[in-house]
């Protein structure tokens, strides 16, 4: 399975699933290109030192169709089979969605279909639920809204802030992306 990851920032769910994929705990899989739309991303020094190729994408001026096509492009001409969101912090266009059907996945800091969008931990504590988590889910053309992968819950403590939520929920997403990737490149040998 041939893997290309887009990040906007840190990229630490990027961090655990190359370094999973270079132990072998994914097998059978490849990290061929990470892609990041904002040049700054840190994420994108992480991939260098772990030998991976690095591109920006930047999006500049143009429409979201045209940027999404070009990163199409790239992947393509990788031979990517299964792209991952890893704080990637833009929506994908349909045309993209297209180009990759049931071969995107997301990693989302809540139990959706539990908020979605954006300021998740903020959301789950000002409504006052006591478990929350993590979804590793395919990516439609809706948001946060595709087909559930795999979950993991974490609790909300009383004194829980959006930041302390947001690091145990973080440290559950590395396990769980590197989980549910392995569980899609199963299914692809089941279904052979």
């Amino acid at each position: 399975m041939i893997i290309g990851i887009l990040i906007s920032g840190r990229g630490s769910n990027m961090v655990a699933l190359v370094d999973a994929v270079k132990s072998g705990e994914i097998p059978d899989s490849q990290v061929a290109v990470v892609i990041s739309d904002k040049p700054d991303a840190a994420g994108l020094q992480k991939a260098r030192e772990r030998g991976i190729e690095t591109l920006v994408i930047e999006r500049s001026a143009r429409p979201r169709i045209e940027h999404d096509a070009e990163i199409a492009a790239e992947l393509k001409r990788r031979g990517v089979e299964l792209v991952c969101l890893a704080g990637y912090m833009r929506l994908l266009s349909p045309d993209f969605v297209r180009a990759f059907p049931n071969r995107i996945v997301n990693i989302h800091p809540s139990l959706l279909p539990a908020f979605p969008g954006l300021n998740v931990q903020q959301q789950a504590i000002d409504a006052g639920v006591k478990i929350s988590g993590c979804t590793v889910h395919y990516v439609n053309e809706h948001l946060d809204a595709g087909p559930i992968i795999l979950q993991r819950a974490v609790e909300v403590k009383d004194d829980d802030t959006a930041e302390t939520l947001s690091a145990r929920i973080l440290e559950q997403e590395h396990f769980l992306y590197v989980e549910a990737v392995k569980v899609i490149i199963q299914r692809r040998k089941d279904e052979r």
